[in-house]
């Protein structure tokens, strides 16, 4: 049995594929399967290091992106894209995998394509409110669609849809409470900030956060994921705004957080502050308020739209980024800290909204699919 998993080059795309990689795994252990065989198709490989911890054997591919503002890269693209499609098809033919999962994104596109030219089964996961175009064109076809949001339920037909929520790594799904502010260098006295800016960090969010610091820092302790591209920039900037200011010591900026850090920051929270991508689903499983800062609407309609979904069930304020500045990212953080009443709610909330069983809910499905192929 064979199952090819392919995706967007982004960590909310690679991650949920490694947690259904990983339950994958469990299945294989609990029904005593001996030769299921996972492959992961993509520009990038993303994480190797997960790849190999998951037995995922990767397949190289290429695709453009079809961007929404006019540029000529878009007709370049279209080359690239052809180019995808061919190797996908003699890759995958190679291959013949019972099940094709799409994770959706420019990505994953040659690789469904292929399958669907193959007529192998194809099953695809949409994490956002809105659907991408891959995934819109997909689920046409696709035998199952999973989805993050009942909101994207609309989009596709009903009698293929299951609301999974969305595939959190087993390793993440649970905050690290002990010895969380030891291994952080933290106060467990000093309510604490977590302030995660997405895979490759946010210019926006770090800009108002370095701003806000100096005010922030009287009264908090701020654990801020930066990105590897900016910290050090943050580094520099923060060093000249907390020159003499007694409080600095209470600013722990990382670049990158593996997920022994992640934990261990989610166990120390008191607040996170985040934008609207997968990680929702985490702050979520983690149980911790949080104040959701969506990518632009001009960029992505799909966070804003990801935002405001969460934020119904009571879990989660939202600060659009045309509204985002430090005051006001300041008082928004006062407010929910400072009122015991409203942030018990926002904690009670998130409850409603997680599904830890996303990952073994898709997993068995395509297990399913596997197993049929062999009566």
């Amino acid at each position: 049995m064979k199952i090819l998993f392919t995706g967007g080059g982004t960590g909310g795309h690679f991650y949920p594929i490694i947690a259904v990689a990983e339950e994958l795994r469990t299945l294989v252990k609990e029904h005593k399967i001996a030769d299921l065989e996972l492959y992961f198709m993509s520009e990038t490989a993303y994480n190797p290091g997960e790849l190999f911890n998951n037995n995922l054997i990767f397949k190289k591919n290429y695709a453009g992106k079809l961007r929404r503002y006019f540029s000529i890269l878009n007709f370049f693209d279209l080359f690239k894209t052809l180019w995808g499609v061919i190797k996908s098809l003699w890759d995958i033919y190679l291959i013949y995998p019972d099940v094709v999962f799409g994770k959706g994104g420019y990505a994953s596109f040659p690789a469904v394509f292929a399958a669907r030219i193959l007529r192998i089964p194809v099953v695809i996961h949409e994490s956002d409110s809105i659907p991408g175009k891959v995934n819109l064109w997909a689920g046409k076809f696709a035998q199952r669609i999973a989805l993050s949001y009942p909101d994207a339920a609309t989009y596709f037909p009903k009698d293929k849809i299951a609301l999974t929520g969305n595939p959190i790594r087993k390793d993440l799904n649970i905050a690290l409470t002990t010895n969380a502010h030891s291994f952080l260098n933290l106060d467990a006295d000093i309510p604490t900030l977590f302030i995660i800016g997405g895979s490759l960090g946010s210019q926006t969010i770090n800009d108002v956060v370095t701003e806000a610091l100096p005010t922030l820092l009287k009264k908090y302790q701020v654990v801020h994921q930066t990105g590897k591209r900016n910290i050090a920039e943050v580094k520099q900037i923060v060093d000249a705004v907390l020159l003499n200011d007694t409080n600095k010591d209470r600013y722990h900026p990382f670049d990158y957080m593996d997920n022994l850090t992640m934990r261990s920051a989610a166990g120390a929270a008191n607040l996170i502050v985040s934008r609207a991508g997968s990680t929702i689903f985490e702050i979520a499983s983690w149980g911790i308020p949080s104040i959701i800062i969506p990518i632009d609407e001009s960029i992505s309609h799909d966070q804003t739209k990801n935002a405001f979904s969460y934020a119904r069930v009571g879990a989660a304020s939202v600060i659009e980024e045309p509204n985002l500045t430090s005051n006001i990212l300041i008082a928004e953080v006062n407010r929910i800290m400072g009122n015991p009443a409203l942030y018990e709610s926002m904690k009670v909330a998130t409850k409603q909204f997680v599904h830890l069983k996303a990952a073994r809910l898709i997993a068995e499905e395509l297990l399913k699919i596997c197993l049929s192929h062999e009566i």
